[in-house]
Order: C-alpha cells, then sequence, then structure tokens
C-alpha cells in the first residue's frame, strides 16, 4: 500500500465568528492512499488552537503515518493516540480505499435511499442585525434546530436576540441550542445559566473553560438547563478517565467531534459510556471539509440517534469539494444524482 499526505486550505465565504475569533481560512489535510488500482482518501481535520494535536510536529506525523502505513490500521491508531485528527484521517482513508466507491463509506440508506439526516442550523457570532438576519434566513431554509454561538459580543445583546426569537417562535416551533465555548467565568456563570433559562433554551455547550471538572461538574448539578460537554472532551484518551469525566461531571449531554476525540472509534467508546450513565449525546462535525463532512454523516447516520445533529457546514466554504451532500429543508441529504468533483480531488492529491 501507498500513502501520502496533501494539504488543503479552505476558505470561508463569509468571515466567521466564534469566542477564539474570527474565521477566514481553515487549513486540513488529506491522508491519500493507493492500494492495487484502488484509491482511499480520508480527512484529518486540525482546529488550530483547538485541537490537541495542534502542535509543532504535526506534519512530521502525518510523514512518520504514511512511512509506516505498512502496519495496518489498528497498529497506526494505537501509535496516534495523541493526534486524533490524523486517526480520523485513518480510519476514512482505510474504509475509503476498501470500499466500493471510495465515498460510501457505511452504506445505509443515507447513501443509497437518500434518506435525510436531521441538523441544527449555526447561527455565527456578530453584532446584534447579523444575528437576526442569519436565523431568518435559517428558518426561511426549513431549519426547526437552531444553534446559536455567544460569548463574543455584550451579554445583554445576546439575551435580547434570543427574548427576540422567543417573541416570534415558540419552543415547539424552533429548538434553541446556544455554545458558550467556555465564555463564561465560574463566578458568572450560574446568573448567567438563570437567566438564559428564561428562553426554553434545549442545552447550553461548555459555559465555562474545559479542565474545570469540579466547578462543571456543580454546574451540572444545580442547572436550570441541560449543559453538553464539548471541549471538555478534548485530550481524554484513556478509557478510564472519559469514565472518571462523566462519572465527576455527570453532564446531561455530550457532543462528539470525531476529529477531536480519536475518530469512529474514539467517538464510539465514548457513546458506550455515555449511555451507560444515561447520558445524552449527539455528533457535530469540526469545519472539515465535505470529504470529512461525508464520512461523519455516514457514520452518525448508522448510530440511529433521532437528535438534530451539528452536521450542516458543508456550504461554509468558497472552494469546498462538489459531493452529493445537501441540506434542503433543516436536513442533510446524499443526493444520490449528484457526484464528487473527481477532478478537483485529483488536482489536491497529486
Amino acid at each position: 500500500m501507498e500513502a501520502n499526505y496533501k494539504k488543503y486550505t479552505l476558505n470561508f465565504k463569509v468571515p466567521s465568528g466564534t469566542s477564539r475569533g474570527v474565521l477566514t481560512q481553515k487549513e486540513t489535510w488529506f491522508l491519500v492512499l493507493g492500494h492495487k488500482g484502488r484509491f482511499g482518501i480520508g480527512e484529518c481535520g486540525i482546529l488550530r488552537g483547538l485541537s490537541i494535536d495542534d502542535v509543532p510536529d504535526y506534519e512530521e506525523k502525518l510523514a512518520w503515518t504514511c512511512k509506516n502505513i505498512h502496519l495496518g490500521l489498528g497498529p497506526l491508531l494505537d501509535g496516534l493516540t495523541e493526534y486524533p485528527s490524523i486517526q480520523f484521517g485513518l480510519e476514512q482513508a482505510f474504509l475509503s480505499v476498501e470500499a466500493n466507491h471510495p465515498f460510501e463509506l457505511f452504506p445505509s440508506d443515507f447513501t443509497q435511499k437518500q434518506t435525510p439526516i436531521l441538523i441544527n442550523g449555526l447561527i455565527w457570532m456578530g453584532d446584534e442585525a447579523y444575528m437576526l438576519q442569519q436565523l431568518e434566513q435559517k428558518i426561511k431554509n426549513g431549519f426547526r434546530c437552531i444553534k446559536m454561538k455567544i460569548g463574543a459580543i455584550e451579554f445583554k445583546k445576546e439575551l435580547s436576540i434570543l427574548r427576540s426569537i422567543r417573541n416570534n417562535f415558540s419552543p415547539d416551533e424552533i429548538e434553541l441550542r446556544i455554545d458558550a465555548n467556555g465564555a463564561f467565568l465560574v463566578g458568572e456563570a450560574m446568573e448567567k445559566l438563570q437567566r438564559l433559562s428564561a428562553f426554553s433554551i434545549h442545552s447550553i455547550e461548555q459555559p465555562i473553560r474545559q479542565g474545570q471538572w469540579d466547578a462543571m461538574a456543580e454546574l451540572c448539578q444545580n442547572t436550570p438547563l441541560p449543559i453538553a460537554l464539548d471541549e471538555e472532551l478534548i485530550g481524554i484518551f484513556s478509557v478510564t478517565q472519559k469514565q472518571k469525566l462523566l462519572q465527576t461531571i455527570q453532564p446531561q449531554y455530550i457532543i462528539l467531534k470525531p476529529s477531536l476525540v480519536g475518530g469512529f472509534s474514539g467517538s464510539q467508546q465514548w457513546i458506550q459510556l455515555a449511555e451507560k450513565q444515561q447520558i445524552g449525546w449527539w455528533v457535530t462535525s469540526a469545519l472539515e471539509s465535505n470529504i470529512g463532512l461525508n464520512a461523519i454523516a455516514q457514520w452518525t447516520f448508522t448510530q440511529n440517534n433521532s437528535m438534530p445533529q451539528g452536521l450542516g457546514t458543508g456550504s461554509l466554504y468558497t472552494n469546498n469539494i462538489e459531493s452529493p451532500l445537501q441540506v434542503v429543508d433543516g436536513k442533510l441529504k446524499y443526493e444520490i444524482s449528484k457526484e464528487w468533483n473527481m477532478d478537483l480531488i485529483k488536482k489536491i492529491c497529486t
């Protein structure tokens, strides 16, 4: 088997605001396999400043992976424990090179009968007018679950936006999720949760910065609205540590980003542990191109989770790879009549 890697820079159509700043570009890496005339590809989706494997020797590790591809998937995954995004890319690439079609990694009704996945619509941070404008567009596009990022503008203005949403749409009409990305200070978090709870919020992701287990556990125990752990899962590698985290904090939900938690195998491990403790979960992409998003969506469909998933990020880029993935009426579909842009993929990979 032959292997190589390629870097690709994705360009945002519109600068996208988070509590960590505004994104205009996103780098990603593709692992490309060749075996007996077959082609396989996987995406290593790294998020600078967030991924645990955002380290100086990242490219060196990709080169090591390609050089040692003969070891096989299992031993390579074991050797890449601290590089979850590379683990994820490897899983995809091995599935891809062995598949009947390099982009049908998990054959199911999603890929073969166009059965859609319910997803949330994402509203990026910005001023009040911009956020409300995004909301109106998402509702026009058929979304009934909205995820709103908060923490970058004044909290009173964010409350005003939520009030405006609820004045026009009941909880039965629009499910509201909010993502704080760890923006709240521990001392102010409970008061902010109390104020947010007035707007019938489904859940809040990561209200305080990760790594403060005792403080997060106290919040989860006393919160007026469900808390979902997101960044908290990053960098937790062993089953023992994962179990300890869930038992200590006892969140209402966890959110799984395969690029950040060790691919499908790492995500599956989290799911099994969470379900044992009756903790809910859903899956979210982490700004991958359509190659990584496709893999996450296909795997997610096989998990039979009826909640809206966070898989609506494919339309963010000007230079994404055209694919059968389409967002229609607040759902992600695999449109069989549409083709992958193989010319661009070959150009990227050579």
